[in-house]
């Protein structure tokens, strides 16, 4: 049996993943969500527990009107992390689609508290309060007639009176009665209002309902002698629940006397604005989640133009109709500095977080002045202007409004003075971004902290210390599964290794130089001090007459004899440089000669 390295065929399996998952991808962005679907299913058999596939499968089951397979993948998306946005934000979502409208308002909450920058939560909130706003209704404005189909209740009434039939004898039924009885009995036909509502509340669906309504009807297509009529008269009954889970979500999110109050409420704005739609916080919030999903879809073209048409009509409308406006017009500002973002425009992109940070600060909207920031910053950082990032992050921290914010946060101010070369404020920066991930319990920011420690103190030359931090890293990375952040951790962990190994080698080296400098230099001393001894010697003759002057007081007052005489032991003392004695011997004649001659 061949041997296959495990590794090696992880390596496999990871790259067949990511194939699949970009597939999937490329298939969500056509819109074809049931091949999406397939190539997602194939990536979580590689991959059962990734988060991120489990979220993306799970949009893909809302987008096929399978609600309660979405809410499945949510929740397994967040088994192992309660606190995963993204696993929050789509169990929300399949919630809302199911009409549960009271548990996804508390998942919106939960998930905004966690990121309050984010506006999908936001939106979901004022959404999600709004439908469970219509489904209670107000009672001022609700009037219950005793109109319409009634014998419901009428025929309650009389099956409370019947008397309870006897038991007996009863003959018994065939196989084809026992199938009949398996299958449901038809409904009751309901009142042309009932079915004007249907109508209303399907719109071009409606149409469908009647044909698949005739399709069940027809005892020769949906006869249950042949597994054909029976595979059919199934498929035709998933089509009407479908139909009628879809109605009953909508009659609760938006019932027809709220509807037709809405009608009748446009009507009369209609004539005193006609710019203004009905209800302008819908109209906003709606076309800011098609756009939010644009640019999380990669589709920033879309998304900027979309947003471009909607600010066009917000600005039309008047304060004194419109309270929010200035509210709608901050959002759909940030909106286009992330599409300008995505699309490589730095300078648009900067301009409209600008108004929006502007606007925020005029009308005191904290929450759009934190969302403001933290662009601005991501725009300056993007370009390279660290500096200003830095800025703008210093001052969202004081909006901070959870200890998870406060940790992604302090790391990007941390990551930007490491890229400055400020490494002592970028270790700073990363021990309080560490202690905030241990506070708020996430894993993944705690790697993402022990890492930036670990490079600013490599930076800083605390190699050991660096050493024992990317060990800490790797170790978290180990526990989360996290492979390829293990393997960026372990070849920063090598290379730092032979720094160190290299740096004792090139200390050896320079201490080998600076002995060898040093003996040499002794060496040049010891020579130079033999070539100045005979300097020295030479000298000698010129010191004794130096001697002699000081005795004999120069020439001064001394005979022409003597003078003659020091003049001849000079020139013997010249001829005679061949030796040491002959030097010395001359000199003290010449000394004696004149002392004599003084004498005299």
């Amino acid at each position: 049996m061949e041997y296959v390295d495990p590794a090696l065929e992880r390596e496999e399996q990871l790259k067949l993943l990511q194939s699949y998952i970009g597939e999937a991808e490329d298939h969500m962005r056509k819109r074809d969500y049931q091949r999406a679907l397939e190539s997602y299913n194939l990536a979580l058999e590689i991959e059962p527990s990734d988060k991120n596939c489990l979220v993306a499968r799970s949009k893909c089951h809302l987008q096929l009107g399978d609600s309660k397979a979405a809410l499945e993948d949510a929740n397994s998306s967040l088994s192992e992390d309660d606190k995963y946005i993204k696993g929050l934000l789509q169990k929300a979502e399949a919630l809302y689609q199911m009409g549960n409208f009271e548990s996804a308002l508390m998942y919106y909450h939960r998930g905004n508290k966690l990121r309050p920058e984010l506006q999908d939560f936001r939106l979901g909130i004022q959404k999600a309060q709004e439908a469970i706003e219509n489904s209670v209704g107000s009672p001022s404005v609700v009037t219950l007639e005793a109109i319409g189909d009634l014998s419901h209740f009428h025929k309650q009434d009389e099956s409370k009176t019947k008397k309870a039939p006897r038991m007996g004898y009863s003959k018994p039924a065939t196989k084809q009665q026992d199938d009949k009885k398996k299958r449901r009995q038809p409904k009751a036909e309901k009142s042309d209002k009932e079915k004007e509502t249907t109508k209303q509340l399907l719109g071009e669906l409606y149409a469908d309902k009647i044909f698949l309504d005739k399709l069940l009807k027809d005892e020769d297509l949906t006869s249950m002698d042949t597994d054909s009529g029976n595979r059919i008269y199934d498929l035709v009954n998933q089509g009407i629940d479908y139909l009628d889970t879809r109605t009953e979500f909508w009659r609760q999110q938006k019932p027809m006397y709220a509807r037709k109050r809405e009608k009748d409420m446009a009507k009369g704005q209609r004539d005193k604005n006609k710019s203004k739609p009905s209800d302008p916080a819908k109209y906003v919030l709606k076309n800011l989640e098609e756009i939010d999903a644009a640019l999380a879809d990669g589709r920033p073209k879309e998304a900027l133009k979309q947003a471009q048409k909607v600010l066009k009509t917000v600005e039309k409308w008047r304060d004194e109709d419109v309270p929010d406006k200035q509210e709608f017009l901050s959002n759909l500002h940030s909106s286009l500095g992330n599409a300008h973002l995505d699309m490589g425009k730095m300078g648009e992109a900067l301009e409209h977080h600008r108004i929006d940070l502007q606007i925020s600060k005029e009308n005191d909207f904290e929450d759009g002045k934190s969302r403001a920031l933290d662009n601005l910053g991501r725009v300056y950082a993007r370009v390279g202007k660290f500096d200003q990032a830095i800025e703008h992050w210093k001052e969202k921290l004081p909006l901070v409004k959870s200890t998870l914010e406060a940790t992604w946060l302090y790391h990007e101010i941390g990551r930007c003075h490491l890229e400055l070369g400020n490494h002592s404020e970028a270790h700073d920066f990363g021990e309080k971004s560490l202690q905030a991930a241990q506070d708020a319990g996430d894993d993944v920011w705690q790697l993402n902290a022990s890492v930036l420690i670990a490079q600013s103190e490599v930076k800083l030359g605390d190699l050991q210390d660096a050493i024992e931090s990317f060990e800490r890293a790797h170790e978290m990375a180990t526990v989360q599964g996290d492979e390829p952040a293990q393997r960026a951790i372990s070849k920063a962990l090598e290379e730092l290794n032979q720094k160190i190994v290299q740096g004792i080698r090139d200390g050896d080296n320079r201490r080998a130089d600076d002995e060898e400098e040093g003996r040499g230099k002794e060496e040049q001393k010891e020579q130079s001090k033999e070539e100045k001894e005979p300097e020295k010697v030479e000298k000698e003759p010129d010191q004794a007459k130096e001697v002699e002057d000081e005795v004999t007081g120069g020439d001064k007052d001394v005979p022409e004899e003597s003078k003659k005489e020091r003049r001849g032991s000079g020139s013997s003392s010249d001829s005679s440089k061949s030796s040491k004695s002959s030097k010395s011997s001359k000199s003290s004649k010449s000394s004696k000669s004149s002392k004599s001659s003084k004498s005299d």
